[in-house]
């Protein structure tokens, strides 16, 4: 929900919101690029993340369901919390 709110957003910055180490965000990170959930796109120095809203969960009782009508869910429910950009408020 992270990247998808921030795709800029450093792997230090995504830990920090959701309260993990770097180093597990980075493996996680890394575990959705490979299933195909985001892609990656280095920029100079920096590495831009897109969630791919097309996958679909890989979960059997998900199937057939999108990831992106998931996430538009979740940002939606968050604006109506008040929960501002980074999650917190």
């Amino acid at each position: 929900m992270e990247i998808a709110r921030n795709p800029d957003a450093r792997i230090r910055d995504i830990s920090e919101v959701v309260g993990l180490t770097d180093r597990s965000v980075q493996a996680i990170v890394a575990d959705l690029e490979a299933a195909g959930y985001l892609t990656r796109t280095r920029t100079g120095r920096r590495t831009r993340y897109t969630v791919n809203h097309d996958s679909l969960f890989r979960h059997s009782a998900q199937e057939g369901l999108r990831v992106g009508p998931f996430l538009d869910l979740l940002a939606a429910a968050g604006d109506d919390a008040g929960v501002g950009p980074a999650g917190l408020d």
